[in-house]
């Protein structure tokens, strides 16, 4: 019987490892698209002749379609009574995803059929396409998270998930890579060679076509690998879903109050548009999230039942945090392109170097995607329980090892990265900011939270390599934010700690407020000077860890 059990659950391991291989493709996708979103976007905007603000629309799109997904599923659940993700089954779940996102890149081709430089009405089609594609994503990312946890030994499930994560990382490290070497070959060109390109088509939306085609194709083999895939269980969790039905009712107000807000925006685009009205508008979308949590959380004192997760303040601050942390995190990508484009009329862009094209862009955006996962790398060092010397050195090494494979895989696609060697000084100041951390949430989400201030504001006020390698650090800085915050929304929920965490996947609706307000600031204040949103952005988040660390402990 020993010898039996024994080779049973060896056998089950082995299963649980290879069901763990097929999962963690799917957060590979999710880094691959999300980062080459840093260097389409600037070739959206080149190609189609949009300004900046409707450039920052394919984060719009993107990642609104995350919030859009999570409500639905949460609308569908409190109908029902049942969480619709256990009725459906993890692995349905991501089959179902994965099929939406397929749907969404085939849906590419068409969107782009025919178009011209500087059709701006077509780029409107791209961002339908992108929806879809996100939209998939959010049921992807619903289910594939609990998935990787319940594969094997519950204990371990931080360990699975960290290495999901770091796929998901070494996903946000290439897809700039990859993506640039599709739209503009393994020459880096000038952009007055790009633009020429563009004009003679050479360079043509078909390029875009094969790459969506091409990654739908993978989307449905991937979905074909995990309905045929016998090792993979279908997993699901038995926990009781709770209503929350004053929640719901202020989640869908905040939604219809943010449509109209952007109907009149992209009213203003049938005609000579008003920047200034247009900020005003997204403002106030900001202005409705930030209202809307606030004033949920104030009337739950008197109604919890009904406002679920809603009545703890940890977690109303926590969805704000969310909401902030990727909007910052994407936005200062998402704008660097344009930051590194601008040509001041001597040559120069904004902070004083060469002014780039889209194509010299990429290892940048690939840098900056690379100093999330050199932060998650190093955070993901205390799972393993290491002791004395040996964690000590990890924490200096590992961080160090992910820089030389950033290094390694742009210079292997033709990149040349002797500019960023001495960014090494950089991950040394974040590899300080562990160590005074001391892996406490609160406290290393208070450090890094100033140490993103520090970073923009020094970006601000230097030039050159100096303010680059600044910008290009609030990478580094929003590397451990999400799982900082995560633990400390999440503190003390009790029972409603699932619905609380379906409310945080919510708020990744950040990434498609933020960067288009930048967008904004940047066609009518210039667009070194809209970093400062980034300032703001990274303030709240250091009063976050002081406030929430006082509220758990009381």
């Amino acid at each position: 019987k020993i010898l039996i059990n024994k080779t049973l659950k060896m056998s089950e391991q082995t299963n649980y490892k290879q069901a763990l291989g097929t999962l963690v493709t799917v957060f590979f996708f999710w880094g691959f698209i999300a980062a080459s979103n840093g260097v389409f976007i600037p070739f959206c905007k080149t190609y189609f002749k949009i300004d900046q603000f409707q450039s920052q629309l394919v984060d719009f799109a993107f990642y609104g379609a995350y919030y859009f997904g999570a409500l639905i599923l949460f609308i569908l659940s409190n109908a029902s009574g049942k969480d619709i993700m256990n009725k459906w089954g993890y692995k349905n779940g991501i089959i179902y995803g994965l099929l939406l996102s397929f749907v969404g890149a085939v849906a590419m081709y068409p969107a782009v059929q025919g178009a011209n430089p500087g059709d701006s009405n077509v780029f409107y089609y791209v961002l339908v396409a992108l929806f879809i594609v996100g939209l998939g994503f959010s049921l992807q990312q619903t289910a594939a998270n609990p998935f990787v946890i319940s594969l094997g030994e519950s204990e371990k499930g931080a360990h699975r998930l960290n290495l999901a994560q770091a796929i998901n990382s070494f996903g946000t490290t290439i897809g700039p890579i990859v993506v640039a070497l599709i739209l503009f070959g393994s020459t880096p060109k000038s952009g007055a060679e790009l633009n020429e390109m563009i004009n003679n088509g050479s360079i043509s939306l078909s390029t875009i076509q094969m790459l969506y085609l091409s990654v739908g194709g993978l989307f449905l083999a991937a979905a074909a690998l995990f309905y045929f895939s016998k090792k993979l269980p279908q997993a699901k969790d038995d926990s009781k879903f709770l209503k929350a039905p004053k929640a719901l009712s202020a989640l869908l107000i905040m939604t219809v109050l943010l449509a109209v807000c952007f109907y009149f925006i992209f009213d203003q685009y049938k005609g000579n548009p008003n920047d200034e009205l247009i900020l005003n508008y997204t403002i106030l979308s900001l202005i409705i999230v930030v209202g809307t949590l606030l004033i949920s959380n104030k009337l739950a004192a008197n109604d919890k039942e009904s406002w679920g997760a809603m009545q703890y303040p940890q977690l109303v601050f926590g969805m704000l945090a969310i909401f902030t942390y990727v909007g910052v995190e994407v936005t200062i990508q998402s704008n660097l392109g344009e930051l590194l484009k601008v040509d001041l009329g001597n040559g120069l862009n904004p902070i004083g170097l060469p002014a780039m094209s889209d194509s010299q862009i990429a290892p940048l955006i690939s840098m900056y995607w690379g100093g999330l996962m050199i932060g998650r790398w190093a955070g993901a060092i205390a799972v393993f329980n290491p002791v004395g010397k040996l964690k000590t050195w990890l924490y200096i090494l590992v961080p160090y090892v992910a820089f030389g494979i950033i290094l390694l895989v742009n210079s292997i696609s033709g990149f040349d990265v002797s500019t960023l060697y001495w960014f090494a000084l950089c991950i040394a100041i974040q590899i300080g900011g562990f160590f005074l951390g001391k892996e406490k949430p609160a406290l290393t989400l208070k450090i890094f939270g100033i140490l993103g201030v520090t970073s923009v504001l020094v970006g601000l006020f230097s030039s050159g390599q100096f303010a680059l390698y600044a910008f290009l650090s609030g990478g580094l800085f929003c590397s451990i934010m999400f799982p900082s915050i995560f633990a400390l929304s999440i503190s003390g929920l009790g029972k409603y700690t699932s619905q609380g965490s379906s409310f945080l996947v919510m708020m990744i609706l950040g990434g498609a407020i933020i960067p288009p307000i930048q967008g904004k600031l940047a066609d009518i204040m210039g667009i070194h000077e809209s970093y400062w949103i980034a300032v703001v952005c990274f303030i709240y988040l250091t009063y976050f860890a002081q406030k929430t660390g006082n509220i758990i402990k009381n």
